[in-house]
């Protein structure tokens, strides 16, 4: 004590008086501690209440700004780009989400996140019970007790199985919810892509995904894994907190605790204003990964074409131009990246660190009363134990902490999945609902009364007003047994009014062929019957009708036929599956019979024969494509059956047992062709003139083919006459010189 004592004396002025403030502030403290905790922990309970008050508060203004500034239905300004953040629509989109991935209580999913999170739990405990161990170990060492120190090396191997064990089965757990996750959101979009038209509606009706491939194959994936390294990434953390905070609290106290985080969470406030909008990143860095491999699609699907017109350079150029547009996105965020980590590891690392240090040496050296810490006779391996286990404890506390912090970058980057996965969701669910987004000039695009429609039988379809425009709404599909358009106005997705009203009638045996240039809108026609585009022109007062027959009476063949991955029945009784044609009572010989009545006999020399497979897109020809696609038609012998070029690069011979085929089927046929050579198989003409003008009417195919010659001599005769003309002159010319 005396040479304590001499030690004080030699100490400056200045140290002296800061240890005896310390020392008085200390014991000032200890007197009223009890009061100081109850006003800290009131302080906390009503900025608590404040912050709960503010939160509602912003929530109803967000949800008042977003009524506000909603398009009206159907019209309006486009929407605007929605902004990837951390605000009440990401947390609806992914509680939707996630009410996906885990649709209930006894669902596989649930019963695995139960499981992994009772690991979790088992793994918190250990990490526990290896801090206090730890401490152990050390007072051993600083008391020199080789027994126990050998008894906690003996422990500590002992519980070195189960740590391990319970890692391992976290990692496998965590990319079993992943596989599961991803599986569950990929039927469920299946499931609404395949539904109806919604997969056609997506690329060609409506302009607000782009590149759904990517979103379905990628961003799928990318937000299921996610959502699973998220929730072992956070719940983890946040429970290591809950029972450290409450185990050192035991220890050094709560105010000191409390202090503590009030220091981190102002640290935390000044790192997250701090942190970019990474999850806006991910989001556009995922958009021009989509951009760019579909710039690579593009070039696979018109490879002959570029080919022909030698134009590699300039897809070349394209495709550079597409990948350095990613790579500069993409090295910017590595540059946030580097930033911000630097910054995250000197906080959360070392100052956390520091002040975690501090906090176990409060017990040293500020004089608190034994009672409150529990430390009564404390001989120095006891102080060094507690201080090791406190100092490991507050070190994992620290580190669960920072992986809190680490996972707020992680949460905006799941936010840009979430954003482009519920974007698709909300796009499907109003093309299902028949709500596009498209630009679409109801009446501005109005046709010139010139325009109005030159239907031989004006009595029966009279044409429209000069001021006609077209009303607003759909129009009305019914089923009937017949193909009947009343009124219709043939509009393209880009809103362009190709026909203002379009009338005509297709009842069974009434064979109708269309002709007219292209872009007139003959094709439109196929894609409104076919439910790929809807109806315009509804109204009160009897707007347009599109009557037809059910969709199992009505097939479809375009000029390019689709030939599907399968075997060669396949191909033929497509869309069906070999259930569906046994199910329909026909057998490989009809299909044969069908073949033999296409002469198409050699396909089934081929090796396998009905179960030979192959690229059939390669392996046959044009002509043997359409051949193929027309043998469908046969298979499924539909009432009516729409031919759109269908049979363009087959010979006359062929054509002509096909249509007589088709006729002996009793199918109606509604043909788009170029070719008069095919006039002669149907009733009725439907014409159009590209102007917005059309002409219905019965069909006499020998009459009308003479007059169409007719008139194309008379035509090519006509064009001659100014040649004439100034041959005349000059023989005139030359006759007055002599």
């Amino acid at each position: 004590m005396a040479a304590a004592s001499k030690l004080q004396q030699l100490l400056p002025r200045s140290e002296r008086s800061a240890r005896h403030a310390i020392q008085q502030l200390s014991t000032l403290y200890l007197r009223h501690r009890t009061g100081i905790s109850r006003a800290i922990y009131l302080a906390f309970f009503v900025a608590l209440i404040n912050r709960v008050r503010h939160a509602i508060g912003e929530q109803k203004a967000a949800a008042i700004a977003r009524a506000t500034a909603a398009p009206e239905p159907g019209g309006g300004p486009p929407r605007k780009k929605k902004r990837v953040e951390l605000n009440r629509d990401f947390f609806q989109n992914l509680f939707r989400l996630v009410g996906i991935v885990v649709p209930g209580w006894r669902s596989r999913e649930c019963r695995l996140l139960v499981r992994h999170s009772v690991f979790l739990v088992v793994r918190t405990l250990i990490s526990l019970y290896v801090a206090e161990l730890d401490g152990r170990l050390v007072s051993s060492l600083v008391r020199g007790r080789a027994r126990d120190f050998l008894r906690g090396i003996a422990w500590w191997m002992v519980v070195a199985v189960p740590a391990t064990y319970t890692n391992s089965m976290l990692s496998y757990q965590q990319s079993k919810l992943a596989l599961l996750y991803r599986t569950r959101l990929t039927g469920y979009i299946h499931d609404r892509y395949l539904h109806g038209m919604t997969f056609y509606a997506l690329s060609a009706l409506d302009d607000r995904i782009q590149n759904a491939d990517q979103l379905i194959t990628v961003d799928v994936a990318r937000f299921a894994h996610s959502l699973a390294e998220l929730y072992s990434n956070l719940a983890k953390p946040v429970l290591d907190m809950a029972i450290y905070s409450y185990s050192l609290s035991r220890t050094v106290g709560g105010d000191g605790l409390f202090f503590m985080s009030l220091l981190v969470q102002l640290s935390a406030r000044g790192m997250r204003a701090l942190t970019p909008p990474f999850g806006k990143y991910v989001a556009d860095e995922a958009r021009l990964e989509g951009a760019f491999r579909a710039q690579h699609r593009r070039l696979i699907d018109y490879s002959e074409e570029i080919a022909l017109y030698a134009g590699h350079e300039a897809e070349k150029d394209a495709l550079d131009k597409g990948y350095f547009t990613l790579i500069k996105h993409v090295n910017r965020i590595l540059r946030r990246r580097f930033y911000h980590g630097f910054m995250e590891d000197v906080v959360i690392k070392y100052g956390w660190g520091a002040l975690g240090l501090i906090l176990c040496s409060v017990p040293v050296f500020v004089p608190v009363p034994v009672p409150v810490l529990g430390l009564a006779s404390a001989t120095m391996g006891d102080r060094t134990e507690r201080f090791v286990t406190n100092r490991r404890m507050l070190l994992s506390a620290s580190d669960a902490f920072g992986r809190v912090m680490f996972s707020y970058k992680e949460i905006t980057e799941l936010a840009g999945y979430t954003s482009r996965v519920a974007t698709l969701l909300d796009v499907m669910a109003d093309l299902d609902a028949g709500h596009y987004q498209q630009p679409l000039p109801p009446s501005s695009s109005s046709l010139s009364s010139s325009n109005a429609s030159r239907d031989p039988h004006p009595h029966q379809h009279p044409p429209p007003p000069p001021a006609a425009t077209i009303p607003p709404g759909r129009g009305t599909i019914i089923e009937g047994a017949d193909i009947a358009f009343i009124n219709v106005p043939i509009i393209s997705p880009a809103g362009t009014v190709l026909v203002r009203q379009l009338t005509f009638r297709v009842g069974a045996g009434e064979h109708l062929v269309i002709v007219g240039p292209n872009g007139c809108g003959k094709s439109s026609v196929f894609r409104i019957l076919g439910g790929l585009w809807p109806v315009y022109g509804g109204g009160s007062g009897g707007g347009a009708v599109v009557r037809k027959p059910a969709a199992r009476d009505i097939f479809y063949l375009p000029q390019r036929p689709y030939l599907s991955r399968g075997t060669l029945r396949q191909q033929v009784i497509y869309p069906h599956s070999e259930r569906d044609m046994r199910a329909h009572a026909r057998t490989d010989a009809d299909l044969a019979a069908i073949l033999a009545a296409l002469d198409m006999q050699a396909l089934l020399e081929r090796d396998g024969g009905w179960e030979a497979e192959c690229e059939w897109r390669e392996a046959l020809s044009a002509g043997w494509q359409q051949r193929l696609a027309m043998a469908r038609l046969f298979y499924h012998a539909p009432r009516y059956a729409i031919l759109d070029e269908c049979t363009s690069n087959l010979p006359l011979d062929t054509e002509r047992r096909l249509y007589e085929h088709a006729d002996r089927l009793a199918i109606t046929l509604i043909t788009v062709s170029h070719r008069r050579s095919l006039w002669k198989y149907h009733r009725n003409l439907l014409q159009f003139d590209g102007r917005g003008n059309y002409l219905f009417a019965p069909l006499h195919a020998e009459t009308r083919i003479a007059l169409e010659d007719e008139r194309d001599e008379l035509d090519r005769q006509l064009r001659t006459v100014p040649d004439l003309e100034r041959r005349v002159a000059e023989l005139t010319a030359g006759l007055d010189s002599r």
